[in-house]
């Protein structure tokens, strides 16, 4: 965790896709090999992907890096977990049945819209939805660090290192 008093009514979860450098590809076997990398092919190449968890304020609080070809809500319940909030507020990618009743195990409340293709309406509060700019204002934050936005890095535990910088420089201004 980031923040040392995180503002935890509002849990705000979303992913950023990173394009991988051609000199990121090839981890060395000693260091951990293809598992290591934290990377994989999209659509649109090589490229990783980074699930960011952000407090009520817009303040970081964790972040998971996978390959660029997981789904978001694959790795849905890492990033809540452990956390306490009143509010988990994500996108219709993140929209699931399981993952529902998992946030409300959890005693929070779930502000997903639902996908289009649901039979039956969900209903979310769009004044608490609203709030979900704040990961995508940090994720615009990040951008300007092209060491972070632009993966060099070989090894996902470094790559992750340069977000947790990068995240403390903008939590310093």
């Amino acid at each position: 965790m980031l923040g040392r008093c995180p503002d935890t009514e509002c849990l705000i979860i979303d992913s950023a896709i990173v394009r991988a450098h051609p000199d990121a590809a090839g981890a060395p076997k000693k260091g951990g090999g293809r598992d290591a990398q934290a990377s994989g092919r999209s659509r649109g190449g090589f490229s990783a992907k980074v699930h960011i968890t952000v407090d009520g304020l817009g303040n970081p609080l964790r972040f998971i890096l996978t390959g660029g070809q997981e789904n978001d809500i694959a790795q849905a319940e890492a990033p809540l977990s452990g956390c306490a909030g009143e509010y988990a507020i994500a996108d219709k990618g993140y929209d699931a049945r399981w993952l529902r009743e998992c946030i409300a195990e959890s005693g929070i409340t779930a502000v997903v819209p639902g996908r289009s293709n649901w039979k039956a309406v969900l209903v979310y509060d769009p004044d608490v939805y609203v709030e979900r700019h704040l990961v995508e204002c940090f994720i615009g934050q990040v951008k300007r660090y092209r060491r972070v936005f632009t993966r060099f890095e070989k090894l996902g535990r470094r790559y992750l290192g340069f977000w947790h910088f990068a995240a403390a420089l903008i939590r310093l201004r």
